[in-house]
């Protein structure tokens, strides 16, 4: 079975195993519509309690469980499997809805989408029906992509060896968002002829270890920690190819870029909302002469400001899901490097927005903002923490390379 270890027990709840539902208390969402509707109403629910989560660093055990008994996690599950099969801009939308409350939860089903997405351009059709029924009936997949050791990102040393009817391994993961509340703990792997695979592995199998290491100053709730694979056995059919994802034109780079910009336009989008509440809550700057720190011209222009840019990067999220569901109808080289570009554009300005509108938020509110009751530091912990996850300065490289050169940007889930 799974051991878990936490490191930072004065902090954590004991960690948990979630919960297995059965297929019939699931909610099966039928559209996007719906999808919204529901999303609309949960993220509300998951907002009364933020603050106290991130300032005690409440893992999110009952939210997540909620999100799954509503059939969101399922929602872009293929219809011929019996999914919705939202809309990318359906999915956008509701991440940037769930992080603009809690940016950990926005961020939590980002990796379960992904290795769907995967799994929908490498999977074979009974690898499909297996999985997607699963998650249909509650299931949820965290992940275990990233390395901390190699000397960069695109390194990875985890080793899949063949071991009688399976396979074999081992290696050691960081940064593995949403593994602590995942049934099957998607993990990529390498191959004695360095081809690289996804194996979704169960949990609780031997040799599996989750610690909950993570100590980041934002997105504290996340779980993501590290998970450590001794010889961990899975079977054949639950590993699909990963390299070929990027060897060809498809959708998974852009897909998985998308809800990490929606993640950051939520947190934007927040910030400024409680910005407008704190400013009408401020008092006003001794030289302005005014009554009330809505009236003081400077504060006018500020808001002003971060208003035009968070629309801006709002529009250039809908532009990227929009150009992402385009190439999804018409996949070729062209549509796919024009959904790369666009979603490039939106994820480097949702990394200066969300930044600056929650930065804003704390110098408007004035002193009375920097009080750790009402957690305002939490978006800009919140966006400067994810911001890091790609470099923003690199996808003004490749869009300026794309619109000068004609020069394609690369096949990654980092553009």
């Amino acid at each position: 079975m799974t051991s878990y270890q936490a490191a930072h027990q004065p902090i954590n709840k004991a960690l948990r195993h979630p919960s297995t539902q059965h297929y019939s208390t699931i909610r099966i969402i039928q559209n996007d519509a719906e999808a919204l509707e529901i999303a609309t109403q949960l993220s509300q629910y998951f907002k009364e309690e933020s603050v106290q989560r991130d300032a005690e660093r409440l893992l999110p055990f009952d939210e997540i469980e909620a999100f799954s008994q509503s059939g969101l996690w399922a929602i872009t599950v293929p219809k011929r499997y019996g999914g919705a099969d939202v809309s990318s801009l359906t999915v956008a939308k509701i991440i940037a809805l769930f992080s603009g409350v809690d940016g950990s939860i926005g961020q939590i089903p980002q990796n379960h989408f992904y290795a769907l997405e995967v799994l929908r351009n490498t999977g074979t059709e009974a690898q499909k029906q297996r999985l997607y029924q699963e998650v249909l009936a509650g299931a949820r997949f965290g992940n275990a992509l990233a390395e901390f050791k190699p000397k960069n990102a695109s390194l990875k040393q985890s080793s899949l060896v063949p071991f009688e009817q399976g396979y074999q391994v081992n290696g050691e993961k960081f940064y593995c968002t949403g593994s602590l509340f995942a049934h099957r703990i998607p993990t990529l792997v390498v191959d004695a002829e360095g081809r690289e695979y996804l194996a979704f592995i169960q949990r609780d199998s031997e040799g599996l270890t989750l610690i909950d290491n993570w100590t980041g100053f934002g997105q504290r709730v996340t779980g993501s920690g590290s998970v450590k694979f001794q010889q961990v056995y899975v079977a054949t059919e639950d590993i699909i190819p990963f390299d070929t994802a990027f060897q060809q034109p498809t959708l998974v780079g852009p897909f998985a870029q998308i809800m990490h910009a929606a993640i950051e336009v939520g947190i934007a989008r927040a910030a400024f909302e409680e910005t407008l509440t704190r400013v009408h809550q401020a008092r006003p700057w001794i030289d302005s002469n005014v009554e009330s720190a809505a009236q003081d011209p400077l504060t006018i222009y500020e808001i002003g400001r971060v208003a035009a840019d968070v629309r801006a990067s709002e529009v250039l999220l809908k532009q990227a899901a929009l150009s992402i569901d385009a190439a999804r109808l018409n996949t070729t080289v062209d549509t796919v490097a024009k959904a790369s570009i666009d979603v490039a554009k939106v994820r480097a300005h949702s990394t200066d927005i969300a930044l600056k509108a929650s930065s804003k938020l704390i110098e408007l509110a004035g002193s009375r903002g920097s009080q750790a009751e009402d957690g305002l530091d939490r978006f800009w912990r919140n966006a400067r923490v994810h911001t890091l996850h790609d470099a923003a300065r690199w996808k003004y490289y490749f869009i300026g390379n794309y619109v000068l050169n004609d020069v394609l940007p690369p096949r990654r889930g980092t553009l």
